[in-house]
């Protein structure tokens, strides 16, 4: 399958690493123009080194701005005005019992996770329905679907985001505009990588093993049985922003390496 993307413009958040990261390398490799966002302008810039180098003739651009708030957004918007392609990646989460999460916790992991990706979606989708052609993609979770005990207000807001999918899907139903999600399992992102690093040298065991053991008493239902690299996830987001996937919409795809038992 030949995924040509040339002409087309990608706007994806939080990209300077980890999964957005890929997605952007994905999508530049298939010809899009894509712009980059990250909350640091010194992140931004050296991901935009890193890119122009492994993609000379590719189109890339930067904007620095926290999409957790509407200032941040506002600032995405001005620098980046118009995108064919939005891939609402941005977004975090951390292991902590539920009765330890504060209101403004919830609240903070809300405006990033979840709110981050209203704004844009509602910015960007009037002029895709316009033009007759759109891709809206969010990263979602397995997590979504087997909610884990430590991570419940994570698990809420990727939740939050099928919702949001599937109904904006539904809005603009008929339109060449397709709105999709896609929910990674246990990933090697920067966020990941980072938590399996710090159990290892606390625990004085490898990398490798720490993630063996995530697996085995976290996620055991896996059927992947190793974390899945960026470049896995990203392959799935691509294919869904490509034209060869006109007929997928309002759908939950998952890259979770099996760890949801379901069938549907």
């Amino acid at each position: 399958m030949n995924i040509d993307l040339t002409g087309r413009k990608a706007v994806v958040t939080g990209s300077t690493a980890g999964i957005g990261r890929a997605i952007a390398e994905g999508l530049a490799h298939a010809g899009a123009a894509v712009v980059i966002n990250g909350r640091r302008e010194d992140r931004v810039a050296a991901a935009l080194g890193e890119l122009r180098e492994l993609f000379p003739k590719g189109e890339f651009t930067g904007v620095s701005a926290d999409l957790a708030t509407p200032e941040g957004a506002a600032e995405l918007f001005a620098r980046a005005p118009d995108a064919d392609i939005l891939v609402n990646n941005v977004g975090t989460g951390r292991p902590k019992p539920f009765l330890e999460i504060g209101d403004s916790e919830w609240i903070d992991l809300f405006e990033l996770n979840v709110m981050s990706g209203i704004r844009a979606s509602r910015h960007y989708l009037p002029k895709m329905t316009k033009r007759g052609w759109g891709r809206v993609v969010f990263i979602s979770s397995e997590s979504a679907l087997a909610i884990p005990k430590d991570m419940i207000d994570y698990a809420m807001t990727k939740t939050a985001q099928l919702a949001i999918s599937r109904g904006l899907a539904e809005v603009v139903g008929g339109t060449g505009v397709t709105v999709n999600s896609v929910l990674p399992g246990p990933t090697n992102s920067e966020i990941m990588g980072g938590w399996m690093k710090a159990t290892a040298e606390e625990q004085g065991i490898t990398q490798q093993e720490a993630e063996q053991q995530f697996l085995k008493t976290m996620r055991p239902t896996s059927l992947l049985n190793r974390f899945a690299t960026t470049e896995e996830v990203a392959n799935l987001v691509v294919y869904v922003c490509s034209e060869q996937a006109s007929g997928t919409t309002g759908s939950s795809l998952r890259v979770d390496g099996g760890v949801v038992r379901t069938i549907a």
